[in-house]
C-alpha cells in the first residue's frame, strides 16, 4: 500500500468528526430558545460576578492554546445528558463571545455553556487522536529508513573488520620468524573434536607482569657486568674423579635360550627407550632372545617411526651380542602364532610398576619356556632399579648410553645444530663423538668460512610446558574459564581415566598443587628464573620442545627478554628439516642432540623423560664441565608467590640459593633412575 494513501480507519474518523458537527449546527437553535427563559430577579452584579468567573476559566482551558502540548489529554469526554456531541471549535469560540457580551445571564445560559464545553472538549479529543495518527505513521515509515540504514551501517563494520584481518595476516606471512610461529602454534597433534575446539592461538594471560618488567631492568643494566663465576661450571661434592665404563663386561653370551621376547613399547622416544633398555636387561635375565623393539603408534604423538628410523638397527645388535642374542624377527614357525590365544601377551596391567627381577623370574620365565615367546605390550617402567645385580645394571648402562645410537640423517641434522649454535667454532668432545659419529667434524658448508670474533657457548632451555604436560598436570596458567574448558576437553580424549577421577573424586586445587611444585614451569617462570641466576640478555639459547600451550603469545616473555632464542626450525633450512617432518620422535632426536651437547642445560621439569635422559647423558659423558640446572619447583613456587612486593635483588638472591643445591651432583641413591643418575659404580669407574 502506498503509505501516503489514507487507511480506511481514518476516513472513518473523518466521517464521524463531520456528523459531529451537523449535529452541533442543529442544536444551535434549542440553546437560543432556552437562553430567552430567563429570570428578572438576577441583578446585574451577579451577571457580572459570573462573567468574571468564566472570563477568568477561558482564559486557562481554551482547547487552542493546548494544541501542541504533549500533555494533552486524549480521553474523550462523556456528556451527562443525551443531548449528542457539540460541534467546531471555531462556532464554539464565537458564541463564547456574545455570551460574554451580554448583559442579563440566566440560569439557562449556564447550562448551555456547560454543554458547549463538554462538546468542544470531546471535539478537541477526536482532532489529537487524528494528529497522533498522522504522526504515528510519519515515525513508522522515518523508522523504517533509520532501520535500514542501520543494518546496511553495521553491515559495512562487519566487512572493514574482516578486510583488515585478511590484510594484517598477509603482512604477517612476510614476517622472519614466521617458522618458528609455526612450530609453536603447530596443533596437528590432536585429533577429531581436539582439533576442531583449539584454542592456542588465543592470546594469552601473561603471568608476573612486575617482575618481568624488574628482569628486563636488570638485564639492561647488566649488559658490561661480569657473569656469575659457576654460571657454565658443574659443582662437584666428591673427590674421585668420574669415567664411562658401562662399556667393560665381565661374562659372556649363553648359547642356550629358553624363548623369545617381542617387545611393542609405547609412549614418545624418551619412553620407548627406557623400554628397549629394559628389555635387554630382562632378557639377559631370563636368558632369552630379543627381537628388535616395535614403537608402537601413539595417538599423542602421531608417529609411525619405528625402530629403524631412529637408531641404528645393526649396531645396536653387534655391540650387544655379547651380553645377550638379538634377532629382527621371529623364526617362521613361530610368526603363525596367535599369541593372545596361547596368553603369550602380557600387558602393562599384568606388571606391577617397578617389578623387581624375582617377579619375571617367578611369573614370567615358566610363561616362556612353555610358549616359547613372550610378547610385552607396553612396557613402560617395569623393572625396578634396586635391588638389581651389578652387571644387569651395568647392561642397562650400556645399551642406554652405547647401544642406542643415532641414525645417520639424525646425526648429520644434529651436527649442524651444533655447529650453528657454537657460531661454527669447533668445540667436539667425547659427548659429541657419541651423539654424532663421524659427522663431529666440520661439515658445515656455511661455516667454513666464518670467522667469529670469540667462541660462542649456548644454553639449550628444554620447555615441558606441550598440552598433554599441561593438562595432566591439573594446574591453571592464567587463562581462566577458556583454559579450563580446553584442558578438561583434551583430557577427555588423551587421560579419559584422570578425567574420571576428576569427576567423582575431590583433587587437590590448582593452588595447592602449585605450591607443593607439582606443575610445570610457565615460559615467564623459566625466563625468570635465567634472568635470576645471571644469563645475559645476548645469551644464545636453543629452545627444545614444540607445540607449546598457548602459541606464539606464551612466548613473548621469554622471546622479548632473550632475542638470540632460536629453535630446530629456526636453524634448519626447509630443505635439511624437510624429512623429520611429521615425525615427532625424530624431530624429538634432534632436539636431544641439541641439548646434550649444549654447554649448559636448564630444564623446566625435573620429572620429564627428556630432562632426565639429557642430564644423565651429560652426566655421563660430560667430565663435570657440562652444568645442568634442575629447578626445585616447590622451592620455587613459595619464592613467585611474592611476586607482588619482593625486590628484583631478593629476588635473584632467593632463585640462585634454590638452584645451587638442586645443581651440585651426588653419587645415585638406591632406588633411583640409573639413566638419569649414572655416577655410580655400575655406570662409571672412579679414576685414581
Amino acid at each position: 500500500m502506498n503509505p501516503l494513501e489514507e487507511p480506511a480507519s481514518f476516513q472513518l474518523r473523518k466521517l464521524k468528526l463531520t456528523s459531529l458537527e451537523d449535529e452541533h449546527e442543529a442544536l444551535l437553535p434549542e440553546l437560543d430558545q432556552s437562553n430567552g427563559e430567563t429570570r428578572d430577579r438576577e441583578t446585574n452584579a451577579a451577571s457580572n460576578a459570573w462573567s468574571s468567573a468564566f472570563h477568568m476559566r477561558s482564559h486557562s482551558t481554551t482547547p487552542r492554546s493546548r494544541q501542541g502540548s504533549p500533555r494533552s489529554p486524549t480521553h474523550q469526554p462523556t456528556i451527562f445528558k443525551d443531548n449528542g456531541p457539540l460541534g467546531r471549535s471555531s462556532g464554539s469560540q464565537s458564541r463564547f463571545s456574545r455570551m460574554q457580551g451580554a448583559s442579563a445571564s440566566t440560569v439557562g445560559f449556564g447550562r448551555r455553556l456547560r454543554l458547549k464545553f463538554v462538546a468542544g472538549m470531546r471535539f478537541l479529543g477526536f482532532w489529537l487522536k487524528l494528529q497522533g495518527f498522522e504522526m504515528k505513521k510519519k515515525h513508522i515509515v522515518g523508522t523504517k529508513k533509520r532501520r535500514f540504514w542501520s543494518i546496511i551501517g553495521a553491515l559495512g563494520l562487519v566487512a572493514t573488520f574482516f578486510l583488515m584481518n585478511w590484510w594484517i595476516l598477509l603482512r604477517l606471512q612476510d614476517v622472519p620468524s614466521r617458522k618458528r610461529e609455526a612450530t609453536l602454534n603447530q596443533s596437528s597433534l590432536f585429533e577429531g573434536e581436539w582439533i576442531k575446539s583449539s584454542k592456542q592461538n588465543r592470546p594469552q594471560k601473561v603471568m608476573y607482569p612486575r617482575l618481568l618488567a624488574l628482569a628486563a631492568h636488570a638485564l639492561g643494566e647488566g649488559v658490561h657486568n661480569p657473569e656469575p663465576k659457576d654460571l657454565w661450571v658443574e659443582p662437584l661434592h666428591y673427590e674421585p674423579a668420574w669415567a664411562p665404563c658401562a662399556d667393560q663386561r665381565n661374562w659372556e653370551v649363553t648359547e642356550n635360550s629358553t624363548g623369545y621376547i617381542v617387545v611393542s613399547a609405547n609412549g614418545g622416544i624418551n619412553q620407548q627407550r627406557v623400554a628397549v633398555c629394559n628389555a635387554v636387561a630382562v632378557s639377559r635375565l631370563l636368558n632369552a632372545t630379543l627381537v628388535v623393539p616395535k614403537f608402537l603408534y601413539s595417538s599423542v604423538w602421531r608417529d609411525e617411526s619405528q625402530f629403524s628410523d631412529i637408531y641404528q638397527e645393526d649396531h645396536f645388535i653387534n655391540y650387544l651380542k655379547e651380553d645377550i642374542k638379538i634377532v629382527k624377527e621371529l623364526p617362521v614357525e613361530l610368526q603363525s602364532l596367535d599369541l593372545e590365544a596361547i596368553g603369550s601377551v602380557v600387558t602393562d596391567n599384568d606388571i606391577m610398576k617397578e617389578s623387581k627381577p624375582s617377579f619375571f623370574l617367578r611369573k614370567i620365565l615358566p610363561l616362556l619356556i612353555q610358549t616359547r615367546v613372550v610378547h610385552f605390550v607396553g612396557f613402560g617402567n617395569r623393572l625396578a632399579f634396586d635391588p638389581i645385580p651389578f652387571e644387569l645394571q651395568k647392561l642397562r648402562c650400556r645399551c642406554n648410553f652405547h647401544a642406542l645410537i643415532f641414525v645417520h640423517k639424525i646425526q648429520e641434522a644434529g651436527a649442524l645444530i651444533v655447529q650453528r649454535m657454537h657460531q661454527y667454532v669447533p668445540r667436539w668432545g667425547p659427548i659429541d663423538r657419541n651423539l654424532l659419529g663421524h659427522f663431529a667434524v666440520d661439515t658445515d658448508e656455511k661455516g667454513k668460512n666464518h670467522i667469529p670474533v670469540k667462541a660462542s657457548k649456548y644454553l639449550a632451555l628444554h620447555l615441558r610446558f606441550e598440552i598433554d604436560m599441561v593438562a595432566y598436570s591439573m594446574c591453571e596458567f592464567g587463562g581462566v574459564e577458556a583454559e579450563r574448558e580446553e584442558l578438561e576437553l583434551y583430557r577427555s580424549i588423551h587421560f579419559p581415566a584422570l578425567y574420571l577421577l576428576k569427576k567423582s573424586t575431590m583433587l587437590p586445587s590448582p593452588e595447592d598443587l602449585r605450591s607443593e611444585g607439582r606443575c610445570p614451569l610457565t615460559p615467564e617462570e623459566a625466563v625468570l628464573v635465567l634472568a635470576a641466576l645471571g644469563f645475559k640478555r645476548e645469551s644464545h639459547i636453543f629452545v627444545a620442545g614444540a607445540h607449546i600451550y598457548g602459541g606464539q603469545s606464551r612466548m613473548v616473555a621469554l622471546t622479548s627478554l632473550y632475542p638470540n632464542l632460536v629453535t630446530k626450525e629456526d636453524l634448519l633450512s626447509s630443505e635439511e628439516i624437510r624429512p623429520f617432518k611429521n615425525f615427532s620422535s625424530q624431530l624429538a632426536a634432534l632436539d636431544f642432540i641439541g641439548c646434550a651437547a649444549a654447554d649448559a642445560f636448564a630444564m623446566t621439569d625435573s620429572g620429564s623423560r627428556f630432562s632426565s635422559l639429557v642430564s644423565g647423558y651429560r652426566m655421563y659423558y660430560g667430565g663435570g664441565k657440562l652444568p645442568t640446572v634442575r629447578p626445585n619447583k616447590r622451592r620455587l613456587a613459595g619464592i613467585f608467590v611474592k611476586n607482588n612486593k619482593i625486590e628484583w635483588k631478593v629476588f635473584e638472591k632467593s632463585v640462585r640459593k634454590a638452584v645451587r643445591q638442586s645443581k651440585n651432583v651426588h653419587i645415585r641413591p638406591a632406588g633411583r633412575n640409573i639413566y638419569r643418575h649414572p655416577l655410580c659404580p655400575e655406570c662409571m669407574c672412579m679414576m685414581d
